[in-house]
């Protein structure tokens, strides 16, 4: 079994603070083989209303992995990668951004906002009165997945699932996506198309992001491309529940997943 967490943010996310130095620590002490630092990048500012950000600091993302790649030595394949979170908002800027990047392993694509129907509300406060506000948010996320897929520079797309996250889990809301099985057909055959994989977001333990549901329905598709990622922003997340969702995918069909190289896929056995 070979392990590797594809999902992990440091302290040059606005949202984690440890040094990538200290999660690549925690990884070779959790048994992983590989470790893919995915920092956030976006094209514009997380909060509501803000403007696009002027340039990214590249320099500081990589004089980090240098310094974790160094204090590692070979105890653990380290990956540079980023998660590039919110691209529909501006498709032209992120890909500014990425023409200015060093040389990555892999690209997580991700939704974390709402549309301005919702006056842009991050998923993360995200507050629906009831049920019917909370699926006309999921629909309004899905719509956005599908431009991101649609658009499709980038190597997987990240927790599909994600608004279940924060519904369920902080809102105390008990919903599926079972009533968007159309919509989520579209976007598992788009990402096919256009060559892009899927994340099996370990949910740091939780529920999986995606589930056992869209995971089969994902393979039933023609889908292989598949990475796991714990989403660790902290070192006592990191490879949570790795193992666990290896054992989920075979459940679902896959023989194999990915790990990524120069943003190509590396297979290994399940």
């Amino acid at each position: 079994m070979y392990l590797a967490d594809y999902h992990t943010h440091s302290r040059i996310s606005p949202d984690a603070f440890m040094p990538m130095t200290v999660m690549a620590e925690a990884a070779a002490a959790a048994g992983m083989e590989e470790l893919c630092f995915t920092d956030h990048v976006e094209p514009i500012a997380w909060e509501p209303g803000r403007p696009a950000l002027e340039r990214y600091d590249w320099k500081a993302l990589t004089a980090e992995f240098d310094a974790a790649r160094a204090a590692m030595g070979g105890r653990i394949r380290l990956r540079l990668g980023i998660e590039l979170g919110d691209a529909p908002w501006d498709f032209a800027r992120t890909e500014q951004l990425l023409s200015q990047a060093p040389p990555l392993d892999f690209i997580i694509g991700s939704i974390h906002m709402l549309t301005d129907a919702f006056e842009i509300w991050d998923l993360s406060c995200f507050a629906p009165a009831d049920e019917r506000a909370a699926k006309a948010g999921i629909a309004d996320y899905l719509g956005q997945v599908l431009r991101l897929a649609r658009w499709g520079k980038f190597s997987v797309l990240g927790h599909l699932t994600l608004p279940l996250r924060y519904l369920n889990e902080k809102q105390g809301f008990h919903l599926t996506f079972d009533d968007f099985g159309a919509e989520v057909e579209e976007i598992l055959r788009t990402l096919i198309q256009n060559g892009c994989g899927i994340e099996l977001n370990t949910n740091r333990g939780s529920t999986p992001l995606p589930d056992a549901t869209w995971l089969r329905l994902y393979r039933s598709l023609g889908g292989e491309i598949i990475t796991l990622g714990s989403d660790a922003h902290t070192p006592d997340y990191v490879g949570c529940a790795i193992r666990e969702r290896q054992k989920l995918l075979r459940q679902c069909g896959f023989s194999r997943f990915c790990t990524f190289d120069a943003m190509q896929p590396v297979f290994h056995e399940l």
